[in-house]
């Protein structure tokens, strides 16, 4: 028998060793009274005002948490119990809790379950920790959980955690193990519900109304990338999980829901590296009357919104960078920015040059792709990893936009689009939306020539966004961002993973 299976086998012979003295081992409720933090600073300043009884103890609290250490010395354990705010010291004595119930302790792991009642005092070495009266088994805990070893620096006190679970893979796996060795990937994702809450928060401030669009669609739209493909039964027909929520905002837009947004789970079947994952979070807002500069500002204010109530400064650190996240930010033209990184004017180049030159730079993937295409792998390639600092690119090719407005002096075949770079990675993308159903009409039939020479990324002709657009939309700005990435942003994580608390995975072999 290995060692896990005679950890197994010997929690297993402790859950019927506590029902048979008579202790359920997995309650149905608790009552807690505190938090850990809370109580920390509730002795503190009890302390500071003098109002500590005459023993030293403060007020008596009821926890509830996870058993994370455990130090037994003869007739009294130290332990420490771990809950969604933090840690707290608690002390067992035997002349406290009596023979039999102090013996009951003998049955408990790290990991299991616990509440605790007792006044709250500060010990020799200083720590504050719960003299606990009485105690309740809450959850027996089967399979130990991966804790790492705590070492404590004697000088400082600051506590280093070397992780007993380090596999990546396995972490992803397991997030629940995961988070419950990890209190730093906890912190990730309340970071991640605060950056999702600034968000709304700052949208509803403008006047936003949040609506709700199909996930599942009977034609898929609004971006370039594949779908997943399903089967409706009892309508028999093919539907298609959302790659965007762009159609249906428009929609609403022509109905005179002049400014709306939604944070939804978009899904596309496409690779999966540091910046992508098959299911993420999507914001996508659109506002009547204004145009891709009005949108670039509210991206501004946005962005800057969210980083200042989030971290509490003007600037970020990813990775070995800091970013300044103050307006305004930078902005560059496309073919200007390329043009320059290639030294020579991408104007002047035909597709035949073009793939000639990301060939000789081993981009992949460029079977099917047309010059819209090779100009945007060109750009990822070259001129993407410089865009560390808040930038703005302009003005994309019309075969890479077919939902934006042709610029209004369309000297180049370009597009009022932008794209907003954060630490070289794409952020946000907004245009000014094409609202001419005869324009669209002739988009979507490009589109269609791209999907017939082997693109199968382009978009498909919805006839009934067409129709919608027939009735007349007004001049509207759209944006859509990646939530993810920002979380990834103000985190500092260099994965989509990291943020997402369930990412898509190969099958476990």
């Amino acid at each position: 028998m290995d060692d896990l299976s005679q950890v197994l086998k010997a929690r297993r012979e402790k859950l019927e060793a506590l029902r048979a003295r008579g202790i359920e081992p997995f309650a149905y409720n608790y009552d807690p009274t505190h938090h850990a933090a809370g109580v920390v600073s509730a002795f503190e300043e009890a302390e500071t005002a003098g109002e500590l009884s005459e023993d030293g103890d403060g007020a008596t609290v009821r926890l509830a948490g996870r058993v994370v250490a455990w130090r037994a010395h003869g007739k009294s354990i130290f332990a420490h119990l771990e809950d969604a705010s933090g840690r707290l010291q608690l002390y067992f004595k035997k002349d406290v809790l009596g023979d039999a119930r102090f013996a009951d302790l003998e049955l408990l792991d790290l990991g299991d379950w616990l509440g605790v009642e007792g006044p709250v005092f500060r010990t020799r070495m200083g720590e504050v920790t719960v003299r606990v009266r009485s105690w309740t088994l809450l959850a027996k805990s089967l399979r130990p959980l991966p804790f790492g070893k705590v070492e404590t620096d004697p000088e400082t006190g600051e506590r280093r955690v070397h992780s007993g679970f380090t596999d990546t893979e396995a972490r992803y796996r397991q997030r629940y193990a995961d988070l419950a060795v990890h209190p730093e990937v906890r912190a990730v994702f309340r970071t991640r519900a605060r950056v999702v809450a600034e968000l709304r928060r700052f949208l509803d401030d403008e006047g936003f109304l949040e609506v709700e669009t199909p996930a599942l669609q009977p034609l898929y739209g609004g971006a370039s990338a594949r779908p997943f493909v399903t089967v409706h039964n009892a309508l028999e027909r093919t539907m298609f999980l959302r790659i965007a929520d762009e159609l249906y905002l428009k929609r609403l837009i022509v109905g005179g829901m002049d400014r709306v947004y939604e944070i939804s789970k978009d899904f596309r079947n496409e690779g999966i590296d540091r910046f992508h994952n098959p299911e993420f979070t999507m914001l996508e807002w659109y506002q009547a009357f204004t145009d891709y500069e009005d949108q670039m500002d509210l991206v501004e204010r946005m962005v800057t919104h969210v980083v200042e109530r989030v971290t509490g400064a003007d600037f970020l650190t990813f990775g070995d960078h800091e970013i300044r996240v103050t307006r305004p930010f930078r902005r560059i033209r496309l073919l200007d920015a390329l043009s320059d990184a290639l030294a020579s004017d991408v104007r002047d180049m035909g597709e035949g040059e073009l793939r000639r030159r990301a060939e000789d730079l081993s981009i992949p993937e460029l079977a099917g792709a047309g010059r819209g295409k090779l100009i945007d792998k060109l750009f990822g390639e070259l001129v993407e990893p410089t865009l560390v600092q808040p930038t703005f690119v302009l003005d994309y090719p019309r075969e890479l936009s077919p939902l934006a407005k042709p610029r209004r002096d369309d000297a180049a075949g370009t597009t009022e689009r932008f794209e907003l770079y954060i630490a070289g990675v794409e952020m946000f993308n907004g245009f000014s939306e094409l609202n001419d159903p005869l324009d669209q009409r002739e988009r979507f039939e490009g589109q269609a020539r791209l999907r017939a020479e082997g693109d199968d990324e382009a978009q498909q002709i919805d006839e009934d966004y067409i129709r919608a657009l027939e009735y007349g939309m007004p001049p509207t700005g759209g944006v859509g961002m990646g939530v993810d990435r920002l979380v990834m942003l103000l985190t500092n994580q260099s994965s989509i993973r990291d943020v997402i608390l369930f990412p898509v995975l190969r099958a476990d072999e």
